[in-house]
Formats: structure tokens, sequence, C-alpha cells
């Protein structure tokens, strides 16, 4: 059973950016007002539709008036056309890049058609928020690949670096502003609560889904009570990876949509030439190809209502539940990850995961 200890109403990003949001017919005065009442030390100035024209800083103001200006006159003449900006798939460090190597505190999101769906401002993206939103964390399976390593540990419990996988993804988390973790148990669950115990010696909350029979990679979550009010995240417990999960629910709740699943690209090379044919006859050649294709990643955030697909307490792994939701409405999507990552499900996997002493700033 999952109890929230402190209910709390997640506040969308959108509600800071929105404010600085300027019609390219306003004033001078409307603009510092604009300035002044959001508070992000920028104005983005848009159409009527949203597409954005260009944006307006304090210094803007500044030269605009000892060029002559008035509070009545147009922003036209001091609009920095010419702003950078990223679309709303660029990763957390790949924007700290652009920031940096541009000396920008605020990069402006804009979709395909250049309309605006968000800001970075540096301070948040240097300093992440509290987030009230839960992230479950599957760590019930046997690990029966690992044994024996297995046989008197559950595999959440594994040494990486010094310290339990599980608490890899948990300090992870914690540093995008996660607080609140249910971990589902199974085998060799009180393991796993003896070492975490509620969270506080790690400065967290964490309560506990007990399944009776393995449910899945998914099932689990169906015991949540009372249900969450907000999107939550659903992670396997022996992915280790750098991916920021914060960016990723963001991400998940600008798209609007239902469920999203975190995905990899992965590369493989034939170890032969392919040889295609049709009949008998040879129409192409390709020595040694190299296959491409995105696998799931094991990372996924939910809408609450997603829960109405299955039943409480019935098997079901995160495929089929994503099947099911086919048949909702909502949009389904992936979440393209760069980020190192690693399935550690083979003794192979463990061993050399360890040995690099994997710590929690990388892989």
């Amino acid at each position: 059973m999952y109890l929230t200890r402190n209910p709390m109403t997640y506040n969308s990003p959108e509600k800071d950016w929105r404010q600085a949001l300027l019609s390219s017919d306003a004033t001078l005065q409307k603009a510092i007002q604009t300035l002044n009442d959001a508070s992000l030390k920028i104005a983005l100035v848009t159409l009527p539709d949203g597409i954005l024209i260009g944006t307006i800083t304090d210094g803007d103001i500044r030269r605009g008036l000892l060029n002559g200006l008035d509070m009545n006159s147009s922003i036209e003449s001091i609009i920095h056309k010419g702003p950078f900006v990223v679309p709303p798939t660029l990763g957390r460090d790949s924007v700290l890049q652009i920031m940096q190597a541009n000396d920008v505190y605020q990069l402006p999101i804009v979709d395909e058609d250049r309309r605006v769906v968000g800001l970075h401002l540096w301070d948040k993206i240097m300093a992440p928020s509290q987030r009230p939103n839960l992230m479950v964390i599957m760590v019930g399976g046997q690990g029966i690949r690992l044994r024996p390593q297995t046989e008197n540990c559950p595999k959440p419990l594994l040494p990486v670096g010094g310290k339990p996988m599980l608490e890899h993804i948990i300090e992870r988390a914690k540093a995008d502003g996660f607080q609140h973790f249910v971990l589902a148990t199974h085998y060799l669950g009180h393991m796993i609560e003896d070492y975490f115990g509620d969270g506080s010696r790690f400065k967290v909350n964490i309560d506990y889904l007990r399944e009776e029979t393995p449910l899945g990679t998914a099932g689990s979550i169906s015991l949540i009570n009372p249900r969450p009010e907000i999107p939550f995240l659903v992670t396997n417990g022996d992915v280790l990876t750098d991916i920021h999960y914060g960016e990723m629910l963001d991400f998940h709740c600008r798209n609007f949509a239902l469920a999203t699943m975190a995905v990899r690209l992965h590369e493989w090379q034939h170890p032969f030439g392919v040889v295609s044919t049709k009949g008998i006859d040879i129409i192409e050649i390709e020595e040694k190809p190299v296959s491409r294709s995105h696998i799931n990643a094991g990372i996924y955030v939910l809408e609450p209502r997603a829960l109405d697909a299955m039943n409480v307490g019935e098997h079901c792994d995160m495929p089929q539940l994503f099947y099911r939701l086919q048949e909702q409405e909502g949009r389904k999507i992936v979440y393209p990850m760069h980020e190192p990552w690693l399935d550690v499900g083979l003794a192979d996997d463990y061993h050399s995961t360890d040995k690099n002493n994997v710590q929690d700033e990388s892989l």
C-alpha cells in the first residue's frame, strides 16, 4: 500500500514563461511592464499566432530611451530579431553548452513553426526545483541471469562503484528535484527495505509496494493507492543512466502526452556481407551493414488515467500497457535519449559496470 505523505499540486513550467510573451505592436511602457511582471529578464515578442519575432531585455529598453524613444513609442526598433532558439527535444547538456558558448541566460524554446513553447532559464537548469511528482522504481525481479550474485542479494542492491545500483538511480533523480519514491519489491524485498528504510538517510521519502506474486514490469503500479493526481515516472531498477528525469517529465508535459517511453538508438553491425536477392538474381550486396533501431530504455512517464488500462493487482508488462493505451485518447510518444545508458541484465554487464566504477555523474 502506498500512502501520500504530503499531497502537492503540480505547477506547470508554462505558467512562468507565458508571462514574458509580448505582442509585436506593444509600446515601450508595455515592454517594461512585461519585464517587471514576468521577472525573467527577457520578453518574448510574438505575432498573434505565437510565432517568435525576437526578444527584448532591459538593455534593449535602455538603449531605446537613450536614442530618444518615449514610453508610448513602438518596440519595433529595439526588438532583437536574431535570438538563439532551441527545439523542445534538445537535451539539457546541449542547452547548457549553447548558453555557455554564447553567454546567454535565457533561451526560447520553439517548435518547427517557430512558435514559442517554452523558455530555458540558466538558474533553473543549474538548480532544479523540487518536483512533487512520484517516481516508481521496479525492484522486484529475481535477477536470474545474474546468479550466483543474486542468490542472496536482490539485484538492485548489487554494488556498483561502492554502493547499490538502486542508490545511484535515486541520487540521480534526487539531483533533478524528485523527492518521493515508491519501490515495488518482491524478491528479497526485506533487504531493500532494511537498506533504504523510509529514505530519511538519503533525504528523500520512500514508500513500498510489496508484490505477493510477481506482477511484471507494470503490474505493481496498479496497486498505488491513492492514485497520483499528476504525471509520474516509472523506471526499471537495473537501468543505470545519466538521463535527466526532470527533462523527460517536462518533455512529456509539453507534448500533452498520455504516456512517454524513453528510447535509445541501438546499432548492430552484421558480421557478414548481406546479399539481397530476387529469386536467384542478386539485387544488392552490402558488406557488414549496420542496423539501427530504437529500443525501449525502461524509463516511462505516465498520466494518472493510464492506470485505467489495468485491473488492480493483475500481471502486466510495460509493453503490454502501452499496447492497451493505443485504445485510449491521448498521445503515446517516445523520448529519444542520448545519455549513457546500461541495462544491467547479464553478469558481463554487471562486472564491466562495476569495473568501470560507475559514479553518479557519468557512466
